[in-house]
């Protein structure tokens, strides 16, 4: 999943369920001290914090968690969502220091998800390899990896992962002359991020007016440093980004995209919804598209743009986004949490979400699956979905990860990519700004 500027994106956060929410709604909207969960009748109200579109919901999702309740006649379930996957976990971080305020189950974007397990957090989550009856050995070997403490204590499930391909607005590629067809499009950019933006010089050439290439630098530059083998931490974990080949090449990249007119000068998952209404008013013609975006552009496009999308392969493989499922010790029903975060991880219900959201699995079952290899979404008409996520998961090499890359990643897009895309700001000073930022804010 996926992430505002993290995420989902998580992954990367996006929403099908998401709502803008002010800072004091954040702190207040999972739950209280005086609020222990249980209703008259003896019902268990578990409460689940996500951000951006995690496919569980009733209304756009998998219906999980109708599904559970319908099993577990004593549990009723809330979500709370948020759009933006920094301030989601701002809040959590927050709400974890005062051991209050907490949902029953937090999602925890992968970006954080090193922040989570270290010195200053790792106790304060339940050992999901104790509680729960989860089955590790289902998952991807990295992942769980991922959400492992020092001691060995595993803090996380699985939801998704993000491999990386290029979604694109087939109409708006025809009308700029460009060709429709996804292994043409792929062949285009194949192998580079620069014959990316050049494929965009071409689309500017003849683009139809008021469209852009590109949705957003921000997006392209977490596109390019997914795709790399080093991105902000260095083999060790430690914290490195000014030296890091990945962040220098997304930011020359991004860099040269806002210059050049390739984008739509959008920020993604702005709470005003100026990105989600771009979709639907086919404002850009291309968005860098790990698995978990399929479902904000059915959910933002729109019934009027099915089938107008299609996906085709990026110019470098990569993994943006994907999280985890964890649940706060100081919950009122932990054993009744742990169940629930180990039944929506379950192969089953990963498959049953991928069906629908289109994000693609963690665990190796259901990555591998019949089901998931042959996979077509409804909204993208005859795509192999399944075979071009499941084809790029299969490459995925994890970078290694610092606590601190969330963080860094949300300053260098934010405060540093932004604000050249928008204001005009030089390079060399955006630059400067982010390194102050990160002095600043950030005790290593």
């Amino acid at each position: 999943m996926r992430t505002s500027s993290s995420r989902r994106g998580r992954r990367t956060a996006i929403a099908a369920v998401a709502v803008a929410v002010t800072g004091t709604t954040l702190l207040t909207g999972c739950g209280s001290d005086g609020d222990d969960g249980a209703e008259s009748g003896g019902t268990i109200t578990l409460r689940v914090g996500t951000f951006g579109s995690f496919g569980y919901d009733d209304k756009t999702g998998a219906k999980l968690y109708a599904e559970y309740e319908k099993t577990h006649p004593g549990i009723k379930i809330e979500e709370s969502n948020v759009a933006d996957g920094q301030k989601y976990w701002d809040t959590l971080k927050l709400r974890l220091s005062r051991n209050s305020g907490l949902a029953d189950v937090q999602a925890v974007e992968v970006g954080y998800i090193a922040e989570a397990t270290g010195p200053t957090m790792a106790d304060k989550w339940v050992d999901l390899g104790k509680e729960g009856g989860a089955k590790l050995d289902a998952f991807l070997d990295w992942k769980v990896k991922q959400a492992t403490t020092a001691d060995g204590r595993v803090i996380g499930l699985g939801t998704d992962i993000g491999p990386m391909a290029v979604c694109y607005n087939k109409d708006l590629f025809a009308k700029a002359k460009l060709p429709t067809d996804r292994d043409a499009v792929g062949k285009l950019w194949a192998g580079d991020w620069s014959k990316f933006l050049e494929v965009g010089k071409t689309y500017r050439k003849n683009a139809p007016a008021g469209t852009a290439f590109h949705d957003s630098a921000s997006g392209l530059f977490n596109a390019v440093v997914s795709s790399d083998p080093v991105q902000y931490a260095d083999a060790s974990g430690k914290l490195d980004w000014e030296n890091s080949p990945g962040v220098k090449k997304a930011w020359d990249t991004a860099v040269a995209a806002a210059q050049g007119g390739l984008t739509a000068k959008l920020r993604q998952f702005d709470e005003k919804g100026t990105w989600n209404a771009a979709f639907k008013n086919a404002k850009f013609a291309t968005v860098a598209c790990p698995s978990w975006m399929t479902g904000i552009i059915k959910d933002q496009a729109g019934p009027a743009n099915q089938g107008k999308w299609d996906i085709a392969a990026p110019p470098v493989a990569g993994n943006w986004g994907g999280a985890f499922l964890a649940v706060p010790k100081s919950g009122k029903h932990v054993k009744e949490a742990a169940e629930l975060a180990a039944w929506l991880t379950a192969p089953a219900q990963h498959a049953k979400v991928f069906a629908v959201n289109g994000n693609i699995p963690s665990s190796k079952d259901t990555l591998t699956s019949v089901a998931v290899q042959e996979a077509k979404l409804p909204y993208f008409g005859d795509t192999p979905v399944g075979k071009i996520f499941s084809s790029a998961a299969a490459g995925i090499t994890p970078a290694s990860i610092s606590r601190y890359d969330g963080q860094v990643k949300t300053f260098l897009t934010d405060n540093g990519i932004l604000d050249i895309e928008q204001r005009g700001t030089d390079p060399a000073k955006a630059w400067e700004n982010v390194k102050k930022l990160v002095d600043d804010k950030i005790d290593q």
